[in-house]
């Protein structure tokens, strides 16, 4: 087995990776000014990080984030805190070049990295109301299936050996592209790695506008009325990497407001919010899980949630804890750092919206310390109105894992060890001829399970990987024509499992559970480095075909009802972008699944964590 994968040194890769901010692949050139920079002495801000901020920021001060989750914001964000927000008074002794050091410091990248724009638009294309909007399967669509007809695609199979590109976009200052693009308004509203939120021309890949986050914006973007007797569809919302929730002016781009859905200084937001009847419903969830390598780290406190929010105004309405009990100290670690729990149950997924049963659904991860709670590794559901637990599935008993486990310092690692069987895609909501209504999703175990939505009860469960801490169903699967399709990664993570690896997608029948089909792929990585032949990235299905990006870089579209690959394309190679300049893609990963509108398949290709190949392309391919 590769050096790389062995227990002791995996998670410190893993780390290392998940910690790195960012790696530029595009090459664009810059069409603004970039900010006044550094000396580019890194050790600069090293010194003054280490002489001013480390007391607080590494760990000591509860409240105060971690120095790695400072490092998810942009050096922009770094430096307006420092020089403009809650920062300035205790960086007052710094001169404006030093703030910029302990600013690029931080980030891990130069300032005016992501001044290389995405070339920009006439003034006379904007947002139209009128136009419609393809995002009804993340955040609008409630029941996550991830199906587009063939017709609202303009798509079929005949198509797909005319597909050509129409034009490349390379994200700037990144090396990955996970944000689900959301056709709208004639519009394609995307985030990125760098925390711009762009506005692109559907026709020409133009910049329209484009807003910048305190962070990377993993979510997609959800476009609709502001309140439930709204009319109107031009208002965005999102979250980014810091749990930050935003609400822009779809036509131009203008911040209407903002809120913190966890003051946790290590909250995160992964999972697209969910918009239903004025009401927004955000996933909660926390990247503490890393910094419990550090054995001085007082693991854990961070708890799962979802909370409602007004849509017209960002306000609050209720939110709902995973884990009722507020974690307190239950022992001492081996050097007497304390040991803090419960904690985890975080939730990485979209909610489901059920209408009918007014309830909501997600599923949640493992917990971060001990003790093991019964809600981790569990699919929820709760009241629309007040966020009260209906019923709690829990999946796999006893799973509290973080990153100190199997490394070379184990201290943090809670006494179950594992074995992190995460939920870490969207529930999906289907109807079947033998059961009615199901509630589907499956799990990091490799394993799908259907339940009664009514009473959580399990209807049918179906094993159809081999699982692991990246194995298994990773972000999600879809469901259309009475079948749900699940995607498996089974990458290696250095453990030894009983079941064979089953890297590739698999169809199984949704009355039943049973597998319709298999279609394993055979690894085609020769070598490459961070190459595997599995699937991490949710799967889409248009008209009669499934599409999925493969850790390979390569997209295939398969047949739903054999699984046979009609088509394929390889991302890894350099595209020429809107600019004239380059573009690479890299491992689909993340929830930026594959989508049509309109005879246009947008594909989003790099995953430059995690040790996945990295890449910064949105690929607009048309006939």
């Amino acid at each position: 087995m590769n050096a790389m994968y062995n227990n002791k040194n995996f998670f410190s890769c893993l780390l290392l990776a998940l910690l790195s901010v960012t790696t530029a692949c595009s090459q664009e050139p810059a069409t603004g000014s970039a900010p006044a920079k550094s000396t580019g002495a890194n050790n600069v801000g090293e010194q003054k990080f280490d002489a001013l901020c480390s007391t607080c920021h590494l760990g000591a001060v509860k409240k105060a984030p971690h120095k790695d989750m400072i490092g998810l914001m942009t050096p922009e964000a770094i430096l307006n805190t420092l020089t403009h927000g809650i920062m300035k008074e205790e960086s007052a002794s710094l001169s404006p070049i030093e703030k910029a050091s302990v600013a690029e410091f931080l980030a891990g990248t130069p300032l005016g990295t992501d001044i290389a724009q995405i070339s920009l638009c006439a003034p006379d294309i904007e947002f139209d109301s009128l136009a419609p909007i393809s995002g009804q399967n993340w955040g609008l669509q409630p029941t996550n299936t991830r199906f587009i007809s063939a017709e609202a695609a303009g798509l079929t199979r005949s198509d797909l050996t005319s597909l050509k590109p129409r034009w490349t976009v390379g994200f700037p200052g990144a090396n990955r592209a996970r944000s689900q693009p959301t056709f709208a308004g004639g519009l394609i509203l995307v985030g990125s790695h760098n925390g711009l939120v762009y506005a692109l021309d559907e026709e020409t890949g133009c910049q329209v506008w484009s807003y910048r986050a305190s962070g990377e914006v993993r979510t997609g973007i959800v476009v609709g009325p502001a309140s439930e007797s709204d009319d109107t569809t031009d208002t965005a919302y999102f979250g980014d990497v810091l749990s930050n929730v935003y609400a822009l002016d779809a036509r131009s781009g203008k911040e209407l407001w903002r809120m913190r859905a966890d003051d946790h200084p290590n909250a995160t937001i992964t999972g697209t919010p969910s918009l239903h009847n004025g009401n927004l419903f955000i996933p909660v969830s926390s990247l503490e899980v890393s910094l419990a390598i550090d054995p001085e780290y007082a693991c854990c406190t961070f708890r799962g949630s979802v909370l409602a929010v007004d849509a017209g105004s960002g306000e609050a309405l209720w939110k709902t804890f995973t884990i009722q009990e507020p974690p307190t100290v239950q022992k001492q670690n081996a050097i007497g750092t304390d040991v803090i729990g419960p904690s985890g149950a975080v939730v990485w997924n979209s909610p489901a919206i059920d209408a009918t049963r007014n309830q909501l659904y997600f599923g949640t991860g493992e917990n971060m310390s001990s003790p093991a709670t019964k809600t981790s590794d569990a699919l929820f559901a709760i009241d629309l109105d007040t966020g009260k637990v209906n019923w709690v599935y829990q999946a796999t008993l006893n799973d509290a894992w973080n990153v100190a486990c199997d490394s070379e310092t184990p201290e943090n690692c809670p006494e179950e060890n594992g074995p992190d069987f995460d939920f870490g895609g969207a529930a999906i909501l289907v109807s079947s001829q033998t059961h009615g209504d199901l509630l589907v999703s499956g799990q990091k175990s490799g394993w799908v399970h259907a339940l009664d939505p009514s009473t959580g009860e399990l209807v049918w469960h179906t094993q159809v990987g081999r699982g692991g801490i990246q194995g298994g169903i990773h972000f999600g699967m879809a469901a259309a024509h009475g079948k749900i399709f699940a995607p498996v990664s089974d990458m290696l993570d250095g453990r030894e499992y009983d079941f064979p690896d089953q890297p590739g997608m698999h169809a199984l029948d949704v009355d039943t559970g049973e597998i319709v089909w298999s279609t394993i792929h055979e690894n085609k990585c020769r070598g490459r480095e961070f190459c595997d032949p599995g699937i991490s990235q949710v799967p889409t299905v248009i008209g009669d075909m499934v599409f999925a990006g493969g850790m390979d870089g390569i997209a295939r579209a398969y047949d739903v009802e054999t699984g046979e690959i009609l088509w394929r394309l390889d991302t890894t190679g350099v595209f020429t972008t809107t600019l004239g300049a380059s573009a690479k893609g890299g491992s689909f990963g993340g929830g930026a699944g594959p989508i049509a509108f309109n005879g246009t398949l947008l594909l989003s290709s790099g995953y430059g964590i995690y040790l996945h190949m990295p890449g910064n392309l949105l690929l607009n391919l048309s006939r």
